[in-house]
């Protein structure tokens, strides 16, 4: 097994819930012969290690025996783990159990117990139709069809043929209505990672094009639980692609209801739910219902006391990003700095502890928020740091949009600090980024503009007259839906009308929520 194997093997056993390691304890002693002691220490010691170091593991067990056919030691470990958890999970869901029944008919009827294997399809075909287990229910379909052919068409009429092809057609409309969700969905998902939202009327024509995929009436292709969360799904994503937010709250919150109305279909996807909830938190916090955000936020919250001992490593570093992610750009928009910096220190620690988990758009996200909360409470210089672990360590290619942002956020920071030769380099640093990457749009044109008559003060314009120019500008862009996403990382037009009003950020953010 080679060595990227052997952090397949760790990442396995490390993901493991408690109940399944101590399963594995058990399914070993019962099932391996020999070595099933060797098999359990092994196993304790690469479960003990939070990154994966076969050295250490080698010298460990260097007097064993095993070591000199350490490759297909772990190669036999990695199955046997993989066979603990299928006993482990051979009941723990509904599609689990169906499965498991649907081989029992497969063995009767190699038996030739027909009449035995009918009676067992019966009963699982009435649990798959119940979950809307459509697959499982096209492959009982097929046994269905098999035993009519061995037991004569005894009990088979007309009409009963008839329904099996009708119900067949059916089960195929809604696979096909599954299908054109998922390729519209994957078109509009790959341009939205790859290149963020709608700033262009190509971007738009792009996404609405995905978008027509599901045909003149999208609303028809929910034709089950599952299809009608798709749908939801991918109208959100669209609207949000254009920055119609209004549009895309309403669908996320019927995603919400229909995932909690409909709890035996997605209990086994908890992922699922959190990714909604996230969602629409974020979309809240945008369009200016702190409350719901909060409110969603508390449930969010609340998901590792439903899930208890099958809580994963994998989840509790999800809920631990958004959670905390979405809590800190709550406090950013709402203008309570000071209860964002006080949630930091608690934030950053997690934040150390989980780096090599996270994504880089997550964590990009996170050095952004955190940067913006110093910045709104005055803490310039703690700012800078915060933006400068986004832009020298955080992939572009992975979070261009975040990325291209806080180039433009870190030269307000260096204006507030009065770094004038740093702005001028930043600036410089800035544009070629922008330009390389054809991500010059109407915000950084305006801006940029108005950073570089900073530098080179006109003549015929006074500070006051440049603040005023920019904020009109900025007014304006932020109603331009292919614009409105730079706004969503930091209130640039907040900053303008303090540079108006010369007041600060935060009193500026403060007072238009308490007119809002």
């Amino acid at each position: 097994m080679s060595n990227k194997a052997s952090e397949h093997l760790h990442k396995l056993i490390t993901c493991m819930s408690k109940p399944e390691k101590r399963y594995f304890k058990i399914y070993t002693s019962k099932h391996v012969i020999g070595d099933y002691s060797n098999y359990q220490r092994l196993f304790d010691a690469i479960a003990r290690q939070s990154e994966y170091d076969e050295a250490k593991i080698m010298k460990d067990f260097k007097k064993e025996a095993f070591i000199n056919r350490f490759s297909i030691t772990k190669n036999r470990l990695y199955n046997t783990v993989l066979r603990s958890l299928d006993s482990f999970h051979v009941n723990s869901s509904i599609e689990a159990q169906v499965k498991k029944q649907i081989h029992y008919i497969e063995i009767l009827y190699r038996k030739s117990l027909y009449n035995q294997a009918a009676k067992v399809l019966s009963g699982v075909k009435k649990q798959a139709i119940k979950h809307e287990l459509i697959t499982s229910l096209i492959e009982i379909s097929h046994w269905e069809k098999r035993l009519m052919e061995q037991l004569n068409y005894e009990e088979e009429s007309e009409e009963s043929l008839d329904s099996h092809s009708r119900n067949d057609a059916e089960l195929l409309q809604k696979i096909a209505d599954f299908q054109k969700l998922w390729q519209a969905k994957s078109i509009l998902f790959n341009r939205l990672y790859k290149r963020g939202k709608s700033r262009s009327e190509e971007d738009e024509e792009a996404f609405s094009a995905a978008i027509k995929i599901m045909g003149q009436n999208p609303e028809q292709l929910a034709s089950t639980i599952e299809n009608t969360y798709l749908y939801h799904h991918l109208q959100s994503a669209y609207y949000y692609a254009l920055g119609k937010y209004k549009d895309c709250f309403k669908h996320l919150q019927e995603n919400v209801r229909h995932l909690e109305s409909n709890p035996n279909q997605f209990q086994e996807e908890p992922g699922l739910f959190l990714s909604v909830l996230s969602n629409t938190i974020f979309v809240a916090t945008q369009l200016g219902e702190f409350q719901t955000a909060k409110q969603l936020l508390d449930k969010l919250k609340g998901i590792p006391l439903k899930l208890t001992d099958s809580m994963t490593e994998d989840m509790s570093i999800r809920i631990f990003s958004t959670a905390n992610s979405l809590e800190l750009a709550l406090y950013l928009h709402s203008g309570e700095f000071e209860r964002g910096v006080a949630a930091i220190p608690a934030i950053e620690e997690d934040l150390y502890k989980f780096e090599n988990n996270l994504s880089a758009v997550r964590k990009a996200q996170f050095y952004f928020n955190i940067s913006a909360i110093c910045f709104g409470a005055g803490n310039y210089n703690e700012a800078l740091k915060w933006i400068n672990q986004l832009l020298n360590n955080v992939g572009v290619d992975q979070s261009l949009d975040i990325h291209c942002f806080a180039q433009m956020y870190n030269l307000i920071i260096h204006l507030e600090l009065g770094n004038k030769s740093l702005v001028a380099y930043a600036l410089r640093s800035t544009q070629r980024y922008l330009e390389t990457r054809n991500r010059v749009y109407k915000f950084e044109t305006v801006f940029l503009e108005y950073v570089n008559s900073s530098l080179h003060k006109r003549p015929s314009a006074s500070e006051q007259e440049r603040h005023e120019e920019l904020f009109n500008q900025l007014k304006t862009l932020k109603q331009d839906p292919h614009e409105s996403s730079v706004f969503e990382y930091f209130d640039f037009l907040a900053w303008a009308e303090s540079k108006v009003k010369g007041e600060s950020f935060a009193t500026t953010v403060k007072a238009r929520n308490a007119v809002a």
